[in-house]
C-alpha cells in the first residue's frame, strides 16, 4: 500500500538523518515508527488499566475490611 506523507523541513531532516545513520530506507524507519508508536500506546493503556484495577482492588479491600469490622463490632455486643 502506498501513503504520502507531508513533513516539515524539521522532521524531514531527522528523517534524512536517520537514514544515514541507520541504513534503512525512508519507508522502513516510517513503518518502524508507526510500529513502535502503536506498541507503546497500547502498552501505556495496558499499564494504566493494570494500575486501575490494582487501585480498585485497593479500595474494595478496605471497604470489604471496614464493613466485616463494623459487622463485628456489631455482633460482639
Amino acid at each position: 500500500m502506498v501513503t504520502t506523507v507531508r513533513l516539515d523541513e524539521k522532521t524531514e531532516n531527522e528523517l534524512n538523518q536517520l537514514v544515514n545513520t541507520l541504513h534503512k530506507k525512508k519507508s522502513e524507519i516510517i513503518r518502524e515508527a508507526i510500529y513502535f508508536y502503536a506498541k507503546n500506546i497500547k502498552e501505556t493503556k495496558e499499564e494504566r488499566m493494570r494500575k486501575a484495577i490494582v487501585k480498585s482492588k485497593d479500595a474494595d479491600f478496605r471497604l470489604y475490611k471496614e464493613f466485616e469490622d463494623i459487622l463485628d463490632e456489631s455482633l460482639q455486643r
